[in-house]
Order: structure tokens, then C-alpha cells, then sequence
């Protein structure tokens, strides 16, 4: 293809980008069920950013309890695991995927990079499972709260 200047190329260029910028968004639009019956209303993704992140906590080997700001739980699942995080006192939380900024949602994976006891680094793969109600918060032992 030619273009004839330097300006249609730049047209092009930002018609390309509005439309990626659009398609992006069109991923995180709620989905309509089609009013089938017994379907579930869809669920509202809850999100936080990563520097809201105040404290952690294993509770099973597989989950991690964070705390965000100063009421909020949110429990995040491991692919497999995550080494070294019982004795771990900080971690970092990347978000997957080359998402721009730092926020997570429900549904989001991530990953986990806590300095290991038997490696430099340890990293597991997290994903952002639920929003802790405060009941749920409150029935957590007190060695999984964060």
C-alpha cells in the first residue's frame, strides 16, 4: 500500500489506535445473558489498585488474603501454589497480560515475586478470585487475616 503523505499515515496510525482503545474496552463491557431463564445476573467485577495493598497473608497453600486499604479483603487463588509466602515479610503484585497501570479486578491473574529462601525470588501465578464480604472477613482465622 501507498500513502501519499506523511499526514494519512498518521491518520491511519491513530485510526488503528482508536480502534485497538475500543475493542479494549468492549472486553470489559458487562455481557447481556439474553435473557435466558436461570441465567445469573452478571457479576460486577470489584477492582483495587496494587498500591492499595496494605498487607498479606497465606491461607492455604494455593490462596493469598490481601488487604486493601483499611477494610477490604480480597482473596487471590495460585496456579500451583506459592512457594516461600508463609515466610515471606513483602512481596510484589504484577499484574498479567502487559496491562496498562497498576489495577486489578476480579477475574485478573497476576503474578506473586516474594525474595525466596531457597532461590533469589520466588514468582507463582495469582488469580484475583473474590472480594471478601465482612462477615467472611471476620470468620477468617486469625492466622490467615491480613
Amino acid at each position: 500500500m501507498r500513502y501519499r503523505s506523511l499526514e494519512e499515515i498518521s491518520m491511519r496510525t491513530l485510526a488503528f489506535a482508536a480502534l485497538g482503545a475500543l475493542t479494549f474496552l468492549a472486553s470489559c463491557a458487562p455481557v447481556d445473558s439474553g435473557g435466558m431463564a436461570g441465567d445469573a445476573p452478571p457479576r460486577a467485577r470489584q477492582c483495587f489498585s496494587v498500591r492499595q495493598v496494605d498487607n498479606f497473608e497465606q491461607g492455604r497453600p494455593d490462596q493469598v488474603f490481601l488487604r486493601v486499604g483499611r477494610q477490604d479483603v480480597y482473596e487471590l487463588n495460585a496456579a500451583g501454589g506459592c512457594p516461600d509466602m508463609d515466610f515471606a515479610n513483602r512481596m510484589a503484585l504484577i499484574p498479567d497480560g502487559g496491562m496498562v497501570g497498576t489495577r486489578l479486578c476480579t477475574d485478573d491473574w497476576a503474578r506473586i515475586v516474594v525474595p525466596g529462601s531457597t532461590s533469589q525470588t520466588s514468582v507463582c501465578r495469582v488469580r484475583v478470585s473474590r472480594k471478601l464480604t465482612a462477615e467472611e472477613i471476620a470468620a477468617l482465622p486469625a492466622n490467615h487475616r491480613p
